[in-house]
């Protein structure tokens, strides 16, 4: 058992030890910690290293406060989260995505926020809709770390050395396939082609739809696809599989929806679908330049498939023990200047108006791509859909199944279809 601390001399001169370290900038002990904030995101080591760094940024600034950062990638994240959620003891700041901020907050596990504005979350010069893609039913629950959109980014210098041209702006889902035949036949290097299997990536599905005038979700939340539809949709992958034109089921199978494991990090395509925040992270994983592209277009008179997202939010636990700190923590990551300097815009483009001209100087080429990709494509996007109902997390997987067993000739595509539409009504009709 520890020994209290009962003479006054003893308690002066602890106190003046622990001043000393604030004073030196060294780390305070636990005993001098105030406040221990617990924060919680998904990523690649490049996100990890520079939360890291904002981190300690703001531990700086506000001494007597500590942030205990776990990180996780994107398929062990949800599970960990739900976990932690359901057994009263999630971390203090959750890093959220659109697709399950509806979840979380109508479950009550997200504070809402609106009672800090503009005191301590000075997110004004954001603009409405950068603002409002983190409210659910009028109540905010998540503050926008930067906005993206969707993208093709593919390997610029690996195309240059087996001389095929790099892709258009605005080519088909047609051209796309004819281009990675193309590849794989000129690359002559066994196991490699030149986009990866979209069947099972939900981005893609949802640009694909919404140019067919038809949605991924309604306002209702239900499912805005038929099993018509679903069966063009997986008939078509299934095509450029029999044509060797995209990786075989086995290949797309190593793909866990990571960076680290995509089929360009695994040097099986020369071009992925993923989200346009994720360049950097997929640039630290590659050997070769990389760019980026617009997802295909739906041809002449389409509407627009894709649209201006938040890369991600922060949410508050609704139990949090230090909840206003934890938001100053949010704010902090938005809104000053030297910790968006450290982010960059590895988790899309600051939406702030102030923040973005101070950063965007210090951008190097590669981030500086990324700003500049969504300010090209701001006036080509349509409006941002409303977030995605609860169960769209168990949906996204089961299109990633059910896309597999078609690829592994379990089924059809007519059979997938009609099985994915059926289970992604139960799961919705459950949640």
């Amino acid at each position: 058992m520890a020994t209290l601390i009962t003479d006054r001399r003893q308690v002066l001169k602890l106190g003046a030890a622990l001043g000393g370290l604030a004073a030196s900038g060294l780390p305070m002990p636990a005993l001098a910690q105030d406040k221990r904030v617990r924060m919680f995101w998904w990523g690649s080591k490049e996100r990890a290293d520079r939360t890291a760094k904002v981190n300690k940024l703001y531990e700086a600034a506000h001494p007597g406060t500590a942030i205990n950062g776990e990180t996780l990638g994107w398929p062990d994240y949800w599970p960990r989260l739900a976990t932690q959620t359901a057994g009263r003891n999630a971390p203090d700041v959750i890093q959220m995505d659109y697709r399950y901020i509806v979840e979380y907050a109508r479950r009550g596990a997200l504070l809402p926020l609106d009672e800090y504005l503009p005191s301590v979350l000075k997110i004004e010069d954001f603009g409405k809709p950068a603002i409002d893609c983190g409210r659910v039913e009028g109540k905010l629950y998540g503050v926008n770390l930067g906005n993206n959109s969707t993208a093709i980014v593919y390997d610029a210098e690996t195309l240059q050395q087996i001389g095929v041209e790099e892709p258009g702006w605005e080519w088909s889902w047609a051209q796309w396939g004819d281009w990675s035949l193309k590849v794989a036949q000129a690359s002559k290097r066994d196991g490699f082609w030149g986009i990866g299997d979209c069947g099972g990536i939900e981005p893609a599905l949802d640009c694909w739809l919404r140019q067919k005038g038809k949605a991924l979700y309604t306002a209702e939340g239900r499912p805005g696809f038929d099993a018509e539809v679903m069966a063009e949709w997986f008939g078509f992958w299934h095509e450029l599989r029999q044509k060797k034109a995209i990786p075989p089921a086995d290949i797309q199978a190593l793909d866990k929806q990571s960076p680290e494991t995509s089929m360009l990090a695994l040097l099986h395509s020369a071009a992925i679908i993923t989200n346009s925040n994720q360049l950097v992270a997929h640039q630290v994983l590659s050997k070769t330049k990389l760019k980026m592209t617009m997802q295909p277009s739906g041809g002449p008179g389409a509407k627009p498939g894709q649209y201006l997202k938040p890369s991600m939010l922060f949410s508050i636990a609704a139990r949090s023990q230090v909840a206003e700190e934890a938001v100053r923590v949010a704010n902090f990551y938005v809104t000053d200047v030297e910790a968006g300097k450290v982010l960059g815009v590895e988790r899309g483009v600051p939406a702030s108006k102030t923040l973005r001209e101070a950063v965007a100087p210090t951008l190097d080429e590669l981030s500086r791509a990324m700003l500049d990709y969504v300010s090209f494509i701001t006036d080509k996007v349509g409006d941002l859909p409303p977030s995605p109902p609860k169960g769209a997390g168990e949906i996204n997987f089961l299109l990633k199944r059910v896309n597999e067993q078609v690829g592994f000739d379990q089924a059809s595509p007519a059979d997938g279809a009609k099985q994915f539409v059926d289970e992604a009504n139960s799961i919705l009709d459950r949640g």
